[in-house]
């Protein structure tokens, strides 16, 4: 919950980057070199790291046709059957591809080559990584209160 509300402030920070470069473009016909790939990462880290937040919120988009019309047991059964064969797989593959992707990144010192600023990209695809992290644990969460559910032990 607190990374959640922490990331939301990403969003400021990627606003201030492209106001900053929209007068530098605009205005001082000057612009700059490093506020693509700044707005690009900002962006992505507010997106991603955000998906756990909004995992928890309930606020992903659901097809509540048939789901609302369950009864609260069989909307668990189905919660539960959908973290088994299609949410912990993906993620578990997703995560384990991610810390490859980060980790080679990180080994050859990878550099942007979009922008002639070049940053690294060892740090964002960490970010990455470690969002996909979140969301996992955020699924784990909401399997178990899935479960509670089932079971009748939900507070």
């Amino acid at each position: 919950l607190k990374v959640g509300k922490l990331v939301a402030w990403v969003v400021l920070a990627n606003i201030a980057a492209l106001v900053y470069e929209c007068f530098a473009r605009h205005i001082f016909k000057n612009p700059t070199d490093w506020s693509y790939d700044m707005t690009y990462f900002f962006y992505g880290t507010h997106f991603l790291m955000g998906a756990a937040f909004t995992l928890y919120m309930k606020s992903h988009i659901r097809i509540e046709i048939f789901y609302q019309r369950l009864s609260r047991r069989g909307q668990a059964i189905l919660d539960m059957a959908g973290y088994l064969i299609l949410f912990f797989p993906v993620m578990i593959m997703l995560l384990y591809a991610g810390i490859e992707f980060a980790g080679r990144s990180f080994e050859i010192s990878e550099k942007s080559g979009v922008s002639s600023w070049r940053p690294y990209l060892y740090p964002y695809k960490f970010i990455v990584t470690l969002s996909l992290f979140f969301l996992l644990l955020q699924g784990i969460a909401e399997f178990i209160r899935s479960t509670a559910k089932l079971t009748g032990k939900e507070k």
